[in-house]
Order: structure tokens, then sequence, then C-alpha cells
């Protein structure tokens, strides 16, 4: 158990990560305010718990993140460790996405992390201490066909966070940016976390109706573990400084290092053009 009990602000707690973050923190003995649309789906997922506070956030709503941490501070005192985990998959290729749903993708994984995290900061700087995990995704890292406004929504955090971290530092706040691979969660679920294209596009049909079926194929196949992944974040959380990101996952360490050889690749192929281009040369 842990020796210094810590107050574990989850967001998404309802379905998927975020369930098991909730379970991890709680296994280890701190107190957690897991967070959803509705508490008692929360309460259900998660279960009842003596150092467990369920509180309703839609994270698109700005006043609703700041009465949800509020809350949190009135329980507990505190907040110690702020996890951004609330997202959903807006499958498709670029054209077939409608730009309401584009626009729908980046509210909710983004600028729903950022409305959470700005209530939550002002909290955390004048305990001059706290942690700030965003959980992003391999696609936060790499891109990929079908994923476009996903990924989109996933390296805007990236870039968000590694900024971030900058910023918050001297207030005694470090960040951590966790880039999952394939976990079995209900990211993959219809209806639930992932939607479909809403446009039909004749050239795109095809490969819209095969990569559809191999998604839905993928579901409850994911070599990732949950579970372990939960308990990783909660020992990394107690372990000193954050890392700024943890790569989570064996298939997420080979696309992120598959790709950093590519970009490595692309510097060295061009690097006498790149070097240049200055006004001195």
């Amino acid at each position: 158990m842990a020796e210094n009990p810590q107050v574990w602000f989850v967001t998404g707690a309802s379905r998927g990560m975020g369930i098991d973050i909730a379970k991890a923190a709680l296994a280890a003995g701190h107190h957690v305010v897991a967070t959803g649309r509705d508490p008692q789906r929360v309460l259900a997922a998660v279960g009842e718990h003596e150092n467990l506070l369920a509180v309703a956030l839609d994270v698109t709503d700005p006043t609703a993140a700041a009465n949800a941490v509020d809350t949190a501070v009135e329980h507990f005192g505190r907040v110690d460790v702020l996890v951004n985990d609330a997202g959903n998959f807006y499958a498709g290729f670029f054209e077939t996405l409608s730009p309401e749903q584009v626009r729908a993708q980046m509210e909710t994984n983004f600028f729903g992390t950022l409305n959470v995290t700005r209530a939550a900061l002002p909290v955390l700087r004048r305990q001059q201490a706290g942690q700030v995990i965003t959980v992003t995704s391999t696609a936060g890292f790499v891109g990929g066909a079908f994923t476009s406004a996903y990924t989109a929504s996933k390296h805007a955090l990236e870039g968000w966070m590694e900024s971030l971290a900058d910023e918050v530092a001297p207030f005694g706040i470090s960040t951590m940016s966790v880039e999952p691979g394939f976990f079995r969660t209900e990211l993959l679920v219809e209806g639930s976390s992932t939607i479909w294209p809403e446009m039909v596009i004749d050239d795109y049909a095809d490969n819209t109706a095969q990569t559809m079926d191999a998604w839905r194929a993928m579901h409850g196949t994911q070599v990732g573990d949950p579970a372990k992944l939960a308990a990783a974040l909660v020992t990394i959380s107690g372990a000193g400084p954050l890392p700024r990101r943890f790569i989570a996952g064996s298939d997420a360490m080979a696309a992120v290092e598959q790709k950093q050889a590519h970009v490595q690749q692309q510097i060295d192929h061009y690097r006498d053009l790149s070097a240049s281009l200055s006004y001195n040369n």
C-alpha cells in the first residue's frame, strides 16, 4: 500500500483504460476521483470503495470540468495526480469524415483534455506539486490511414504536453504523455468509443468496408493488457520525476522506433541541402 496516499483524478473512468487506472490507484492505497458522464456507470465499472469518489464530468464542458475539480478538492482536500484518459475514435479516411466529425474528434480528445487540465492546474500550482499524465496513443507519434482525425487529435496532445512540461515545471508540476499501442479496451466498440465515417465516396468504398471489418475483428484480440498498463502508470507515478513520455507496449515501441529511424534517414538524405539554406552559405 502507498506510504503517502495521493489523490488521483481520472477522466474517462466509466469504460476502457480509465477503469483500470482507477482500480490500480485504489489497489495501491491512493484516493481516487473517478469521472465520467454518468457517475453511476463509473461506480458500476470501478466498484464501490471507501477511497473512491465518482463525479459527473463531460470533458467538453469547461464549467463541468471546473466543478468536478472543485468537488475533488472539497472532498479530499487536494489533487496530486491528474490522469487525462477520456477520449473516442472517429475512424475513417479523411474525405469520408464530415467536418462535424473531425471537429467533434478534436473537441473530445484535444480540447476536452485541455478543459480538465486548465481546471486542475491552479490547484497544482497552489500546492507547488503535482503530476499531469495524459494518455495519448501511438497515433500521437505515428500516423496511419483511416485514423487521420484521431491521429490529428493525438498529435495535438503530444505537442501541447511537450510544451506544457516546461511551462509548469517551475511550480513543481511534472508531466508525462503515455503512448499505448493496441490494448484490449473498449476503444474499438462501435457506438461506444468508435464512430464510423458519415460520408460515402465511391473511391474509398471498398477500402472503407475492408478496414471497418479489420477493426471490428481486432476488438478483443489486442495484445496489450490494460490492467498491466494501469499498474505500470501507478509505479511510474510513485517512482520519482516523471519521464516526458512512456511508450507503452511492444507494438508501440516498434512503431515509434521505426518512425524515428525513418526520420533520421530523411535528415541524413537531405543533410547537405538542408544545411545550405542559411544566409551564410
